[in-house]
């Protein structure tokens, strides 16, 4: 098992989460954050720190996708160890649904 960064994080990127990490598996994409999947030793702490709740375990139901994601956008991606300046407007897109549609024009996780 390890952990995924969900759609609820794109255009939110509160950051809070690197800072709890003890591995340094966020990578961070223009939008949003990824869990590389092959550095998450799956201790949960990070979990709780997300302000948009966008941090799910990837055996939880309807996920797969999300894993896919984060899997394929970890390599490409750089690591983030420190939180950053979230982006100013990430309040009002905290629950937006669709995100994912909008910022990489796909519906399905497992397809962007």
């Amino acid at each position: 098992m390890a952990y995924v960064v969900t759609e609820n994080c794109i255009r939110c990127k509160y950051m809070d989460c690197v800072t709890v990490c003890p591995v340094d598996c966020f990578r961070e994409g223009d939008t949003m954050l990824v869990i590389d999947p092959d550095v998450c030793i799956d201790c949960g702490v990070c979990t709780p720190e997300c302000p948009a709740d966008a941090i799910r375990p990837d055996v939880e139901d309807g996920l797969r996708g999300w894993a896919a994601f984060n899997a394929r956008y970890a390599p490409a991606w750089r690591p983030i160890a420190r939180k950053g300046t979230p982006p100013p407007d990430a309040p009002a897109w905290d629950g937006v649904v669709g995100k994912l549609q909008s910022a990489f024009g796909v519906a399905d996780p497992s397809l962007a």
